[in-house]
């Protein structure tokens, strides 16, 4: 699991080539804690790259990137967003939405 930061985010996320999910969360949200060990899961099967991303402590990525909610997870392909799931999602439709997102040019699943 990778943290990115306001300040490494697009050296992270938009400079990476390949499958990312950038997991927008708090530490106060149930949700965001919950969601954690699904995603520790399919980082740790290392066929795509998990970035978390602390809404609070990085309010100008979360901003910039329009985040409202969370957890908010956004799928980056070749550094673009091409995706995202918004709230607590099980395994299967977090890998069902990355796998959507590894073959179309945008899909927004939520």
């Amino acid at each position: 699991m990778i943290n990115a930061t306001d300040a490494d985010f697009a050296e992270i996320v938009e400079a990476h080539s390949g499958l990312t999910i950038v997991d927008f969360w708090a530490t106060w949200c149930g949700p965001c804690r919950a969601l954690a060990p699904i995603l520790d899961a399919i980082a740790a099967d290392g066929k795509v790259r998990v970035v978390k991303v602390n809404a609070d402590e990085n309010p100008e990525t979360a901003i910039r990137l329009g985040v409202r909610s969370i957890p908010l997870m956004v799928f980056y392909r070749d550094g673009e967003p091409v995706g995202q799931v918004l709230g607590l999602a099980s395994r299967q439709r977090i890998e069902a939405a990355l796998a959507a997102c590894a073959d179309a040019n945008s899909v927004k699943a939520s």
